[in-house]
């Protein structure tokens, strides 16, 4: 190979490293994103809620709101990803899970302690086990 057809490698490498990067930080640093499920208080309705690094959100953004239900969340995002050019993106990723399971917890729904994922849950939102 020449020296052109080597760089042309390393550049592509690079740019896949550095896209790469927040995906390895947030495995590594958060974990992997767990299904855990909660339970409304009063009427017993079971929904899905995650913990853990959002690996869709790194990828699809404020679309993850919009299909969770939280409009107005999305659209917030939608504003914050236009307004930094799409920087948001790279740091929401790392916030939004635990973000929308507050929202949920202060909203009436409690974590299903019967859940495999319950201790991480309880872990990352600093709850102590029941």
């Amino acid at each position: 190979m020449d020296s052109f057809a080597i760089g042309v490698w390393l550049v592509v490498l690079g740019i896949v490293g550095v896209l790469a990067l927040p995906l390895i930080i947030g495995v590594f640093v958060i974990g992997l994103q767990r299904p855990v499920m909660v339970v409304h208080k009063t009427s017993g309705m079971r929904k899905k809620a995650y913990v853990g690094f959002s690996w869709s959100y790194m990828l699809v953004g404020w679309w993850v709101p919009l299909v969770r239900g939280e409009i107005g969340i999305g659209a917030l995002h939608f504003a914050l990803t236009l307004f930094t050019f799409g920087l948001t993106q790279l740091i929401f990723c790392f916030l939004y899970n635990k973000q929308q399971l507050s929202r949920l917890l202060l909203a009436g729904w409690e974590l299903d302690p019967s859940d495999p994922n319950y201790a991480k849950a309880c872990k990352s939102m600093n709850i102590q086990v029941l």
